[in-house]
């Protein structure tokens, strides 16, 4: 017997564009059929509203749009069986559904049967349950599609099973993280060697707002073997062969993946921050470059993301900056090629605290003039944002933001921090990988002791534990939930940890006021940690 062929389409579906992603059905399915002679072609969770389309779903005009652009890709499709995903209004009740598709009408819709409502997901909030499998019959073989979650719960396969499923096919919308990838094949393989059942898995890529979608399509085949996964955070159509006899999947010429979770985590970074700006329609970047280690890698990622051209660093010295960081800052803009431009701000900071003396008077200087000379960076650096329609790229990474160093209102300001899920010791280990491929980040930059510069002599550790001792803490603490005792049975300096546990208490006021930026670990602050601002509980 012939195998039959499937496309899997990893690409970007973007949430409230329905129209524009029903066209990108039909283009890439006709595709599919005419390039690559398949026979099925299948489109990621929620194709048509795009996945994190959040309180969209409650609008009765959104949920018609959808239903509409539904029924003219149904109109349209000829010659290659389709499953899409997309929302369902039926009987008062909202759906996580697919269709699947046949020359010209539908032969099944299915409905999601386990809704996520953890971590980052809220899907309770938006759809109902369903409860029944869906079987297909395609060249001889019995397919059983699945949605996202139901792969990870027991039921919905059994459900398959029990209806007499050959071989399953999962559409997900799955974001990263920077763990999942393991566990997501070792889910998907204990069921396919559980139930000696093969699965093909495709999953949207994509940033959107403070997640990102990693894609990395596979197959796992009765025996549990993996093929693919497919390249990371790249828009694919894939294909893959099935054996109706053998029931085992082959790959078709896939591109290979990378193969460090580095280049994974630096794809996450450069493909969140361009598809924020770019789908929220900014002509390009802007930030403020200092000399140290996290604008450094912004402005790599930033270049990456947009090119050159799109970026501009701006340094905005005082006699606090040092001459290691006005020489490296230039070095590095002129390496990387983006519009490079210096004003410094010591006047402005003099005009400031003479305006501020009759106030300030009788009282030492403190880190309210440290604040001060960051705050008047961000009022120029939101100007000059303003004047030229620019996205302000803030640069802070996520150590600072869990111990609230950082200024609100000054490096804090910006509309995008792709930094904010990202420890300082992952900073400097990023930094290497980058310049592992081309030179982006000059070694001083990297080596160099870590300071804000806005006094003399500051070092970060005047302030901080060293980072990665503190990092260590924070993922203790945030990341794993593990309570002050529990970190300090494990070894850790009990002043330090009591120390390091107060500051991510008492800063949680900042954070709240924080640009996003993309979730890359388990534990981000924001849709996975919510925390209130006003609490007794220490």
């Amino acid at each position: 017997m012939k195998p039959i062929r499937i496309a899997l389409a990893q690409f970007d579906f973007p949430a409230g564009a329905v129209a524009a992603n029903a066209d990108q059905v039909l283009s890439l399915a006709a595709r599919a059929r005419d390039t690559l002679q398949a026979r099925l072609i299948l489109f990621p969770e929620l194709t048509l509203s795009g996945y994190l389309a959040e309180d969209l779903f409650l609008r009765p005009s959104f949920v018609a749009t959808c239903a509409r652009e539904l029924d003219r890709v149904v109109a349209s499709l000829r010659g290659i069986d389709a499953v899409i995903g997309h929302p369902l209004a039926e009987a008062g009740r909202l759906y996580n559904a697919l269709s699947w598709i046949r020359d010209g009408r539908i032969l099944v819709q299915y409905r999601k049967q386990a809704l996520p409502n953890y971590t980052v997901f809220d899907e309770k909030r938006y759809f109902s349950a369903g409860d029944q499998a869906a079987i297909v019959e395609l060249d001889g073989v019995r397919f059983a599609p699945l949605i996202c979650e139901d792969i990870w719960e027991p039921y919905p396969t059994a459900r398959a099973l029990q209806a007499g499923a050959e071989a399953l096919l999962v559409i997900n919308a799955s974001p990263f993280d920077n763990h999942n990838r393991a566990q997501r094949h070792a889910e998907v393989r204990e069921r396919a060697s559980g139930h000696q059942l093969p699965i093909a898995y495709v999953n949207v890529v994509a940033g959107q707002d403070d997640l990102v979608f990693d894609g990395g399509a596979f197959c796992v085949n009765a025996d549990g073997a993996v093929l693919g996964p497919a390249p990371a955070f790249e828009d694919h159509l894939l294909s893959v062969d099935f054996d109706p006899q053998t029931k085992r999947f082959a790959i078709c010429d896939w591109p290979a993946a990378e193969t460090s979770d580095l280049a994974r985590f630096y794809k996450a970074l450069v493909r969140s921050t361009r598809d924020y700006i770019d789908k929220n329609h900014f002509p390009g970047a802007l930030l403020g470059l200092s000399g140290g280690v996290d604008s450094a890698l912004t402005l790599a990622i930033a270049v990456d993301a947009l090119g050159a051209d799109r970026v501009t660093a701006v340094m905005l010295p005082t006699r606090y900056t040092s001459a290691l960081s006005l020489a490296e800052a230039a070095a590095q803009a002129q390496q990387l090629g983006v519009h490079y431009q210096v004003l410094p701000i010591s006047e402005v900071f003099a005009s400031m605290q003479a305006t501020l003396a009759p106030v300030f008077a009788g009282r030492a200087a403190d880190v309210t003039e440290e604040n001060l000379q960051a705050r008047i960076r961000g009022t120029i650096l939101m100007a000059m944002s303003n004047k030229f329609g620019t996205m302000l790229l803030a640069t802070g990474n996520k150590s600072e933001m869990a111990c609230g160093y950082a200024t609100l209102y000054g490096d804090m300001c910006g509309g995008f921090a792709p930094l904010k899920d990202v420890y300082k010791t992952e900073v400097w280990a990023l930094c290497r990988y980058r310049n592992a491929i081309s030179p982006a980040i000059p070694e001083a930059v990297i080596s160099r002791p870590p300071s804000a510069e806005l006094r003399d002599h500051q070092k970060d550790e005047d302030s901080l534990p060293p980072y990665p001792l503190l990092d260590q803490i924070l993922q203790r603490y945030i990341e794993q939930d593990q309570s002050r005792v529990d970190i300090i049975a494990a070894g850790f300096d009990k002043a330090t940890v009591e120390r390091v546990v107060q500051m991510v208490l008492r800063n949680e006021y900042k954070r709240r006021q924080s640009a996003p930026g993309p979730r890359l670990s388990r534990r981000a602050f924001g849709r996975d940690r919510r925390y209130p601002i006003t609490t007794g509980w220490r």
